[in-house]
């Protein structure tokens, strides 16, 4: 599936997320004998009298040697696994404007994702959004809804929007009440908009705890530029700083304010983490520099042997 993207050349890597996807998906594979993701548990719902010439599969012979009577087990209609991927297409995700940015990591690591499920025979659906839900597809298993997705994404790398801000606790709150059906929620975002506001960081631990309410199994790539947001490496010499997603700028120093930066960032992160032990969520730290590829593949790895 191949498209124009115009002069850019560092983002020409990009045109055929298929294939991306797939030397991604088939590099991971080879060699393992399970899938990293399952379907959830088959749950028993009821029984109900047995019906002449029908398959005896699921006929409970216990409770026949009991009764004397025929009795099918019924479970739970759905027990493939249904996942979303949730993508954060604010303007913090277009950081770094050189090289390989949060974005383009977020769009091939989802490509590569919904590759893989689609092999598995999963249905698998998208969500974009900035501080509201842009854009949303049902849960489906076909070729044609993967080509479908694949082109909501390619359409990103063209259409990178400017001063779009964020809103991840609205958004994980508008999915929980959407989602009804239990599922495999993949968050791929800087979770950069709450770092620095309590209310804000309290306001997402909340809508993660909403998600988890549902019953929903959460996973969380924490997209960052290790070397600039988390270490705040820069020359030392004063720097002209603006804000992707408010255009408010600042002139400063990295030195006047690093130590007092890297504090409040590291203390939201602990907290992130800590958040994520208690609510069971899976937290995956994922750096720019290590590249979408290898970041997914350890921690599919990493997932194939705690399976």
């Amino acid at each position: 599936m191949n498209i124009s993207l115009g002069q850019n050349p560092e983002i020409q890597q990009f045109a055929n997320l298929e294939l991306l996807a797939k030397q991604v998906v088939e590099g991971f594979i080879t060699g393992l004998h399970q899938s990293p993701f399952h379907g959830f548990s088959v749950e028993f719902a009821q029984h109900r009298a047995y019906n002449s010439g029908e398959s005896v599969r699921n006929v409970d012979w216990k409770l026949a040697a009991r009764t004397d009577k025929l009795f099918v087990k019924q479970f739970e209609e759905e027990t493939n696994l249904r996942c979303f991927l949730v993508l954060d297409t604010s303007s913090s995700m277009n950081f770094p404007e050189k090289g390989l940015s949060k974005l383009e990591f977020g769009i091939c690591a989802a490509a590569s994702l919904m590759y893989l499920f689609k092999k598995q025979r999963d249905a698998f659906g998208l969500c974009l959004f900035s501080d509201q839900v842009d854009f949303i597809s049902p849960a489906k298993s076909t070729s044609a809804h993967l080509f479908y997705l694949f082109a909501q994404l390619e359409k990103l790398l063209q259409d990178k929007r400017s001063m779009q801000s964020t809103n991840v606790a609205s958004v994980l709150h508008q999915l929980a009440g959407q989602v009804h059906k239990r599922s495999l929620i993949i968050i791929l975002s800087d979770m950069l908009e709450n770092a620095l506001d309590e209310q804000k960081s309290a306001d997402l631990f909340a809508a993660l705890q909403h998600l988890k309410h549902g019953k929903h199994e959460v996973v969380i790539f924490n997209i960052s530029d290790h070397q600039k947001e988390l270490e705040f490496d820069f020359e030392n010499r004063p720097y002209h700083f603006v804000d992707l997603e408010s255009g408010a700028e600042v002139k400063i120093h990295p030195n006047e304010i690093r130590e007092s930066y890297q504090s409040a960032l590291n203390n939201y992160r602990h907290q992130l983490e800590l958040k994520c032990v208690q609510y069971k969520i899976d937290l995956v730290d994922a750096d720019l520099h290590k590249g979408y590829d290898e970041v997914l593949k350890a921690y599919l790895i990493k997932r194939n042997k705690m399976s």
